[in-house]
């Protein structure tokens, strides 16, 4: 599924985590995106960059935790990993069409089940 409004990466929109971006630009690769220099940045050449950022960038730790499926790391996870991890799926519900909805819930529903036995 694409995020929504420009992103092919599912964890992670375009607009919404702008300054997480940003941030990793920086720490990345020294880039500061608001300035006239990176104007000439080409498109193709702006996503390549985004495509390579790491998983130790602001953007990388949050995608890391909005990707993750393992039950045992998610159990584990912090109060404001939760957040994060949750706020991305409730958002994800949202924009979702009603039959993928119906499909995830049915999955969510079997996950419960084998938590609870």
């Amino acid at each position: 599924m694409l995020a929504a409004r420009g992103s092919s990466d599912p964890y992670y929109d375009l607009f919404e985590d702008w300054e997480l971006i940003v941030s990793s630009f920086l720490s990345q690769y020294g880039l500061r995106i608001r300035t006239k220099e990176f104007e000439t940045v080409s498109w193709g050449e702006f996503k390549a960059l985004l495509a390579g950022i790491a998983p130790e960038t602001p953007l990388g730790r949050i995608v890391a935790i909005r990707a993750e499926t393992d039950k045992d790391v998610i159990k584990h996870f912090t109060t404001d990993q939760k957040r994060i991890y949750n706020a991305w799926r409730n958002r994800k519900a949202e924009n979702m069409a009603p039959a993928t909805y119906e499909q995830e819930m049915a999955a969510l529903e079997q996950m419960f089940a084998q938590l609870c036995k």
